[in-house]
């Protein structure tokens, strides 16, 4: 006597255990992100900074520019001038 009921439960339970699967899934990727140490936007190391903190970092790309030629003399100076001016 199954009562027309059959195979019901069994739906449930596949759909259940399905669920199941995913969110341990879902769990494991999140925990494996969260304990890598990588930042969840680019993939690069998170350590904290603000984007540009990096001191020194503009002077070298002054330098590169000025060495590809791509800044005159006096353009390398007055952007040189105002690094400084700004603590860079």
């Amino acid at each position: 006597m199954m009562n027309g009921g059959g195979m019901g439960g069994m739906g449930l339970m596949w759909v259940f255990g399905l669920l199941m699967l995913a969110g341990v899934i879902v769990l494991v990727v999140v925990l494996v992100k969260t304990l890598s140490g990588r930042s969840s936007n680019t993939g690069a190391p998170d350590h904290g900074r603000a984007p540009g903190a990096d001191p020194g970092r503009g002077r070298e790309i002054l330098q590169e520019r000025y060495a590809r030629g791509e800044l005159s003399a006096e353009e390398y100076r007055e952007r040189l001038q105002t690094l400084e001016d700004d603590g860079r």
